[in-house]
This record gives C-alpha cells, sequence and structure tokens, in this order.
C-alpha cells in the first residue's frame, strides 16, 4: 500500500529513496499541461543515478494512480523507492535528487527551512498556472 505525506508537508529531510536507493521513482505529471509536458521533456533527457517511470496522470489508466485522478492532477507527485508518496516541493526535491545537474538543487532543498519556503512557491506557481497555460496555447494559436 502506498503512503501519502499530506500537502506541504514540512519535514526538511529528503526521503530516503530520494537520496540514492535503487528503486525506481514514478514521477506523475499532468501531460495535458504544456508546462509540464516542456519540463518533463528535460528530465526525460538525462541519465538519472536511478531508475525512473514517467506516468501521464490525464491518460493513465486509473488503476495506475494512488490517489484520484483529480488529486494526482493538482499537485506534483512522485512515488519513492520505499512506496511512499510524496507531492509538491517534496517531489521535486526527490526527483532533483535522482538527476544529474539537479542534485544541488535537493540538497539545497533539504537545509533546514528550505523545504517550506519552496513549498510556498510551488503554490504560488498553481495558483498561475492555468494563466499560464492559457497564454501558452493562445501563443500557439494567435
Amino acid at each position: 500500500m502506498v503512503q501519502q505525506i499530506p500537502p506541504g508537508d514540512r519535514a526538511c529531510s529528503l526521503p530516503p529513496a530520494a537520496s540514492g536507493a535503487d528503486g525506481e521513482l514514478v514521477v506523475y505529471f499532468d501531460g495535458a499541461c504544456p508546462l509540464c509536458r516542456r519540463e518533463i521533456g528535460v528530465y526525460r533527457g538525462l541519465e538519472p543515478r536511478q531508475p525512473l517511470r514517467f506516468v501521464d496522470v490525464s491518460r493513465a489508466d486509473g488503476a495506475e494512480l494512488p490517489s484520484p485522478r483529480a488529486a494526482m492532477l493538482a499537485r506534483f507527485h512522485v512515488r519513492v523507492a520505499d512506496g511512499r508518496l510524496v507531492d509538491g516541493a517534496r517531489a521535486f526535491l526527490a526527483l532533483w535528487a535522482a538527476l544529474p545537474g539537479w542534485r544541488w538543487l535537493a540538497r539545497a532543498g533539504a537545509l533546514p527551512g528550505v523545504a517550506p519556503v519552496l513549498e510556498w512557491g510551488y503554490r504560488g506557481f498553481l495558483r498561475v498556472r492555468p494563466a499560464l497555460q492559457r497564454a501558452l496555447a493562445r501563443g500557439r494559436h494567435g
């Protein structure tokens, strides 16, 4: 069973699996979001230090998802190797810890007080994301 960590978990250390376990990270992303697709495209082009599997929540079979689709689309999620589901800034930190060139961000995020600040920034981004998506869509069609 997947253990969920509440949104905005205030713990500052990285999940154990994100700091070097050999298990797979499962990255759940919104493939219907052009911003998200671009970012995931960057991550897919890297050689991770542990296996990564990317799941497009907008197209996934509901059985593949550890939580209801709406909840999975509302925030970025990563299932770490020990089965815990982390979301928001904590999910980014777990993913970045597995990626070359991004590990420094994960280390910085593990410093006391940094993860809550990143979570605050992520929540701010979530508020403007719909407007950014519309602007990108207009730019392509306009």
